[in-house]
């Protein structure tokens, strides 16, 4: 990867502070409110660990500048994705460390994964205020797919993103 980055699956040592990213980007964005239940699952980076594939984007000295979950088809993270596709969820970069293509890095790594085992596709969900995510996907070739948003709650509806490859 250029500028000193790389993305590699999650060390055990590293869950806390995987997780401590993960609050912190969705919180420093306002989309999620410290207390809100969801500070809970986005900080359970054991669960995701056992459950799913939890990558991390790291620099040039290791340190971790975002992370991704990747979610396979029938696994208890997978929410949108069809059986022939890889999902991901919880796309979060640190705030420090935006601008430095770790975001586009950790998706890459997705897309070539989905490639590497077969799927003919990839999946996900973005609350609909996430607008740097947003043009991120779209940038990488990710259109909406408005037929499978699905709610959250009363007040939220997730938009779902897929692109075939």
């Amino acid at each position: 990867m250029s500028d000193g980055l790389s993305v590699r699956a999650a060390k055990i040592d590293e869950l806390p502070e995987v997780g401590e990213l993960t609050v912190a980007a969705f919180v420093a964005d306002g989309f999620v409110a410290e207390g809100h239940p969801y500070v809970d699952r986005l900080a359970d980076t054991v669960s995701r660990h056992r459950d799913a594939e939890l990558l991390v984007a790291t620099d040039e000295t290791e340190r971790l500048l975002g992370t991704v979950t990747v979610c396979r088809p029938g696994t208890p993270y997978a929410q949108v994705a069809g059986p022939d596709e890889l999902e991901f969820r919880m796309l979060a970069v640190h705030p420090a460390a935006r601008g430095r293509g770790a975001g586009r890095a950790l998706v890459g790594s997705v897309l070539e994964r989905a490639r590497a085992e077969g799927f003919r596709g990839v999946a996900l969900s973005t609350g609909p205020a996430m607008r740097t995510a947003q043009q991120l996907y779209e940038r990488l070739g990710f259109q909406r797919a408005p037929d499978r948003d699905w709610p959250v709650n009363e007040s939220l509806s997730l938009l779902v993103f897929a692109v075939r490859l």
